[in-house]
């Protein structure tokens, strides 16, 4: 018996110490390359996991808005395949929703996430609604849908909206581009950029880069045009039908829907999303556009903690 004792201890110490410590940044070799991760924050509470959005874009732009939440509890950001640090491999054949949502359980099982919150921001907002409702994954304590997508053309309709609130010849300007599809027309960029300023960040634009993404690629405009299609205004990718308003109710966990006050993601149109679930909220961020992490952190911040201590 001692003897059985002994081996069993052996045993357990042979496979503690051949467990490989978690680090805080790395990559995770998965089919068709590597995902760059990185954890932030030494808290202790049940870690945040969060997913960009884009399609095409990158964490880096984020990490400083949310760092503070690390006072709580471990964030992890990582780049999709083809954005950000990640491998870019360039194979379209990998630029589907289900790889995309692949991607999340990649991370999960790499980084030992068996419990866990999840933020979905635009597009990574239709990778997470996907995970749950595709993939019954267990362990997922709460959703935050920030900015989210969850149908294109209802986006499609706010975006037309929200064009009506630019001067006249901005709309005029971007009208003529789109339908001579020249998107890279100096004219167009110039009428576009006074969208992005209203509506995307209102905090600078062109966007002033955080440190965080010094050497990082930049965003990926080709994954953006085959997911989401040619621009903000033509969703004619992948997402072109996408449409989850009719099953967001089986999502069973607690949702907090973010949006920004001047936000792509109207609040309007969002408040609407949460009556369509039990057990969730809405937070409208005051005086910020779609990247709420951006424009209003510390406002982000304190509506993030407010949520996670409600449901924890």
């Amino acid at each position: 018996m001692r003897q059985l004792f002994l081996l069993i201890t052996v045993l357990l110490i042979f496979n503690i110490s051949c467990q490989k410590p978690i680090e805080k940044e790395g990559y995770i070799k998965v089919e068709g390359g590597q995902l760059w991760y990185k954890i932030v924050g030494e808290g202790n509470g049940i870690p945040l996991l969060i997913i960009h959005g884009g399609p095409g874009g990158r964490s880096c732009n984020m990490i400083p808005g949310f760092a503070p939440l690390g006072n709580d509890r471990p964030l992890i950001f990582y780049d999709q395949l083809d954005s950000g640090n990640s491998d870019r491999p360039g194979d379209s054949t990998f630029w589907t929703i289900e790889r995309f949502v692949d991607e999340i359980d990649y991370i999960r099982n790499a980084l030992d996430l068996k419990e866990l919150h999840i933020l979905g921001h635009s597009s990574g907002s239709v990778f997470l609604i996907e995970y749950l409702l595709t993939r019954n994954p267990k362990g997922v304590k709460s959703v935050i849908l920030s900015g989210p997508v969850i149908s294109t053309p209802i986006w499609m309709d706010d975006a037309k909206i929200l064009l009506t609130k630019l001067p006249v010849n901005v709309q005029d300007t971007i009208k003529k581009y789109e339908i001579l599809k020249d998107y890279l027309n100096t004219e167009y960029i110039a009428a576009r950029d006074v969208y992005y300023s209203q509506f995307l960040t209102r905090k600078s634009w062109p966007y002033n880069h955080p440190i965080d993404c010094k050497d990082v690629p930049h965003f990926n405009i080709h994954v953006y045009r085959h997911i989401w299609g040619a621009t903000e205004f033509n969703a004619n990718g992948l997402l072109e039908h996408y449409d989850r308003t009719t099953d967001l109710h089986k999502i069973t966990q607690p949702i907090l829907f973010m949006t920004g006050e001047f936000d792509e993601a109207r609040p309007e149109t969002v408040y609407k999303f949460q009556k369509m679930v039990d057990n969730s909220t809405v937070s409208v961020i005051e005086g910020s556009g779609h990247m709420t992490m951006i424009d209003q952190p510390e406002r982000v911040n304190i509506a993030l903690n407010k949520f996670f201590e409600s449901v924890e």
